[in-house]
This record gives structure tokens, sequence and C-alpha cells, in this order.
């Protein structure tokens, strides 16, 4: 019997494993196909357009891609002060930004803050859900792992401004400059490429509150740092 159960436990094994394998193989073509095809769609899009849709069946979401070149260098230099001031130096992981999450977690006891670099957030973005757990953070760090192997700095910044969210159904900066300002992404000035980047952390909430205080302070704090923030050319 114990033999029976033994086999049966390593068949099992055997099949988890593979499907492991063939899930990290399909991810990784998905990775390499998109050095230079653009993601028509990510799993946040399809996520947001699934909870737009449970409200209003036509719902559609607002989003154009841009190459970089058409994307304002002010919201690059926003976006890397705000969320990733050293991503031109790291391999994709931030070990201080990561330290600090660590500590964070231990003190209130659950998985409050991630520490993520620019990549981490493109990896979930285009392949997980926003639940935090540290299954999905390990996974999470072996799409990095892949996108900083096969990418330049250039694409990673290029892909993530034009799929993150920015709002309830406006994904990228085109969508995102059109619904804020109604110009270009390529013409968001100094002030606009702040205040989107200081949406980026909660932006279905930011959308309408943007007169709240701790988005303000965020704005006045990227605005202080943009300035300084070294972007790919």
């Amino acid at each position: 019997m114990m033999r029976h159960v033994l086999r049966w436990f390593a068949q099992g094994l055997a099949v988890a494993v593979a499907a492991i394998l063939f899930y990290q193989l399909w991810i990784f073509a998905h990775v390499l196909w998109w050095i230079d095809h653009n993601p028509g769609s990510t799993a946040f899009m399809e996520a947001g357009l699934a909870r737009q849709q449970d409200k209003n069946p036509d719902a559609a979401l607002r989003h154009k891609w841009v190459p970089y070149d058409r994307i304002s260098d002010h919201l690059k230099r926003a976006v890397v002060a705000a969320e990733d001031a050293r991503f031109l130096d790291h391999p994709g992981f931030d070990v201080e930004g990561i330290q600090k999450a660590v500590e964070k977690n231990l003190k209130r006891g659950r998985l409050v803050a991630g520490g993520s670099t620019i990549s981490q957030q493109l990896a979930k973005n285009l392949f997980l859900s926003g639940e935090r757990s540290f299954l999905r953070k390990a996974q999470e760090a072996v799409i990095t792992l892949m996108i900083e192997t096969t990418w330049s700095k250039r694409r990673i910044l290029e892909v993530y401004l034009n799929v993150i969210e920015w709002g309830n159904g406006i994904y990228g900066a085109e969508a995102a400059a059109r619904r804020y300002y109604g110009t270009s992404a390529a013409k968001l000035n100094r002030d606009q490429a702040a205040q989107l980047a200081a949406m980026i952390p909660n932006p279905r909430y930011y959308e309408h509150h943007r007169g709240a205080r701790s988005y303000q302070r965020r704005v006045a704090l990227i605005k202080r740092y943009m300035s300084h923030a070294q972007i790919p050319r």
C-alpha cells in the first residue's frame, strides 16, 4: 500500500513540476516576443476590464500605445523619481528598498509593502494579479529576472509607461495625458508629469481625490527630485 502511495505521490509531483516549468516557458516566450513587439493587453488590463464590465457590459479601456520618443522626458523623470530612483543602476531588484519593505512587513506582521522596482511592477502588471502573497512575489521575481536579462532599460521603461494604470479603465501615458490634461504624452509639462507620477500607487483613488493632502505632498516631493532622476536614452 505504501509503495502505491509513494508512486502516486511521485507521479503527482512530476506532473506539478512539469506544469510549473511549462508555465515559466510560456511566460518567457512572451517576454522574448515583447522585446520588439508591443503588448496588446496585460493581466492588469484584463482584470480592470472585467471589473468595469461587471458594472457596465459595454465598458472599454482607454489605452493607446506610444513609442518611447513620444513620451515626455518630464514624465519619464517623474516616474523614475517617484517609483525607482536607482532604476538604471540595479539589476531589477533594489536591495535597500527590499530591506525597508521587509522591516515594514515584520513590524506589521503581514505583507504590506514589497519594495518593488519599476521592473518588478512591470512583471506584475504584465502577468500577475494584484494580490499580496509571498508566492506571487516569488513568481514576480522570476519574471523580473527574465525581463532584466533580455530587455534594455529603455524598453522596460517604455513598456511600463504604456501599460500601467492611471485611473478606472485608463492605461498608459497617452490615455492618462488625454484624460487629465487634454494633451498628448509627448507634451506633458513638469507639473503635469509630477501629478501623474504621484497617482501611480493608488490611481483609481487619486483619479477623484487629487486634492488629498497625501497626494499633494507626494507631488511636491517628486517635483523636488525629478530633475536628478536618470532615464534611459
